[in-house]
């Protein structure tokens, strides 16, 4: 009897006790974190490519949002994943679950960035790559795509991804006469893992991975694709396209992990959302200057005792969509501090047009107390109050970085600036200006309301370590 003629017939796919020792011991130079109860690899885009064109590992698959809310209600989709050599972190979704248990991983290994880089390197080795997946003549055109921007890649074939693997048994003996050593399937999410998992052990090449939507956006099928190649410079990636609300049905933070029990498939990308967003910024503001006002006080005391100027510190920022207004915070610095700052802009600590000194002379005694715990932000609730804010949101930008921004930058400015953001939960100070400009272009192109509020939730946290604080 043929080897293949049983392809048709499904597997037995319970996941057992040894599945994550069996992945353990595959490319064990690569670290892994604990998410969601998978392994997760916690590693630079670099290190995993290399690590996996090495060998020790065959099947390779991306976990985002998405994926974790499958493999919740699809138990044979969970044991392929239990059963897959590498899993890597797709997406903002599976960082913030991360971060929620108290794990911070290194890097985003999202596919439409991970998989060019990947495939570039593997060009450098001599390795051809077979694509098998979405609509009829997608895969082909993915194919021309990659061979226009990556030197010397070579394609060993393509297949459609519905017609051309009906027959299993000659799909594979296809893949294997053509000598490639990298098969990307993209039938999406869960049939191209059901798919490896079933047939990996009669597949020759060294290498599979199950790549999602990867063709659509080579191929042009998407309208705003994220131009992955031409991108591999972003080892982050930020793409929240994979829309962590979905996440949110299952995780929340706190001491453990909780079911989301609440209708969040209502709040939709629409006007009742941005209602239901504005509505919240305004009751949470008012709320919060009532509950705060012994504080306040307080430290406008302080202040006062501390050095010689006004309490409130005034600035002209951009707004959304490019409009001015009057940021108010309190005052960290001496009253001369705009003047000082042209002799200052060689000690920036942060690359990029956003000035930053871990150790700026202008600050206040008491100033550096304000930075460190978030304080001096406070006074910004009243920009939220009177609409010029959201509690949530991008980084308030000053006019002259905006001045200075590269074409990319400007849809940071579609969304009302916020308190607190992606940017301000993952290390503020400490993030570059280009990273930061990523993370503020994936907020504004998949906000939404439970987005916010996991926002705010991981906010009380970053607070509290004061890391990237100065």
């Amino acid at each position: 009897m043929n080897a293949l003629t049983d392809f048709t017939a499904p597997r037995r796919i319970e996941a057992t006790p040894g599945d994550h020792d069996r992945t353990a011991r595959l490319c064990a130079d690569l670290p892994r974190r604990m998410v969601l109860d998978l392994p997760l690899v916690d590693a630079s885009t670099a290190q995993t490519v290399a690590a996996l064109l090495d060998g020790g590992a065959r099947s390779v698959y991306f976990l985002n949002a998405h994926c974790a809310n499958l493999a919740h209600t699809r138990p044979a989709y969970s044991a392929a994943l239990g059963r897959a050599d590498v899993i890597l972190p797709d997406g903002i979704g599976v960082d913030l679950a991360a971060r929620m248990a108290g794990i911070r991983l290194g890097a985003n290994l999202n596919g439409t960035d991970f998989t060019p880089a990947l495939l570039q390197e593997a060009a450098k080795r001599g390795l051809s790559v077979f694509l098998i997946g979405a609509t009829p003549g997608t895969a082909r055109r993915a194919g021309e795509a990659l061979c226009r921007d990556i030197a010397g890649l070579q394609i060993a074939g393509t297949l459609n991804g519905y017609d051309d693997v009906a027959d299993p048994e000659a799909a594979i003996a296809t893949i294997n006469a053509s000598g490639a050593g990298i098969v990307l399937v993209a039938m999406g999410v869960p049939q191209q893992e059901l798919w490896i998992d079933r047939h990996l052990e009669h597949l020759s090449p060294r290498l599979v991975l199950g790549v999602g939507a990867l063709f659509d956006f080579l191929a042009g099928n998407v309208v705003r694709a994220p131009a992955p190649v031409r991108r591999m410079r972003l080892e982050w990636g930020w793409r929240l396209a994979q829309e962590p609300r979905r996440l949110a049905r299952r995780y929340v933070l706190g001491n453990g992990r909780f079911l989301w029990r609440a209708a969040t498939h209502v709040l939709q990308r629409t006007s009742r959302d941005a209602l239901l967003k504005r509505g919240f910024d305004l009751v949470f503001s008012a709320a919060l200057i009532t509950l705060l006002s012994p504080l306040l006080l307080g430290v406008c005391a302080l202040i006062r005792l501390d050095s010689r100027g006004p309490v409130v510190f005034r600035q002209t920022r951009v707004g959304k969509g490019g409009a001015p207004f009057t940021i108010y915070k309190f005052r960290t610095m001496f009253t001369d501090a705009e003047a000082r700052l042209a002799t200052m802009q060689a000690c920036s600590d942060r690359k990029g047009i956003c000035f930053k000194s871990r150790h700026d002379p202008r600050v206040t005694r008491i100033g550096r107390m304000l930075r460190r715990y978030s304080i001096d932000e406070l006074p910004q609730i009243f920009n939220v109050l009177f609409g010029q804010m959201s509690l949530v949101g991008p980084r308030p930008a000053l006019p002259r970085e905006v001045a200075a921004y590269p074409a990319g930058a400007h849809e940071r400015l579609e969304a009302r600036p916020g308190i607190t953001g992606l940017w301000q939960v993952s290390g503020r100070a400490d993030i570059g200006f280009d990273k930061m400009v990523d993370m503020d272009v994936a907020y504004v192109r998949s906000r939404s309301f439970v987005l916010d509020l996991m926002l705010l939730a991981l906010t009380a946290r970053a607070v509290t370590s004061g890391r990237g604080a100065y």
